[in-house]
């Protein structure tokens, strides 16, 4: 008999940003990939358009992950409704020498799943965008 190795969850929607930053210290693409709800859009480029689903995670975390850079998340405001919650928090990314890549203000709208965990469902961690006109 094989026996499957159980992935991490957030139970809690603060967790998430500490899951992600685990999965990246791992080189576990995957494991961020379950961080964020299959339906997601993140706004990586509040400029541009937002990255879709699961693919468009992995395109934006596949060179963090393959660099194993370090991930700094601090959640400072979390409301839960039933099974969505809304957060607020700081972040900086740094290579493995410690020179910070970058960072932001991040506002995020998670969804629990029905597995009890959550996951990122909106993502902005610099701004929201603009309205559309």
């Amino acid at each position: 008999m094989t026996v499957t190795a159980k992935r991490k969850i957030a139970e809690r929607p603060h967790q998430i940003v500490e899951r992600v930053a685990e999965f990246i210290r791992e080189g576990d693409l995957e494991g961020v990939v379950s961080m964020f709800h299959p339906e997601c859009r993140v706004a990586m480029d509040p400029d541009g358009q937002p990255m879709e689903g699961h693919a468009g995670v992995r395109d934006i975390f596949r060179d963090f992950v393959a660099n194993r850079v370090h991930l700094e998340g601090t959640v400072s405001g979390e409301m839960i409704n039933g099974d969505t919650a809304i957060l607020q928090g700081e972040w900086t990314v740094e290579d493995r020498d410690g020179n910070v890549l970058g960072g932001g203000v991040s506002t995020e709208v998670v969804k629990q799943m029905d597995h009890g965990g959550w996951t990122y469902f909106i993502d902005c961690p610099i701004r929201v965008p603009a309205p559309a006109r």
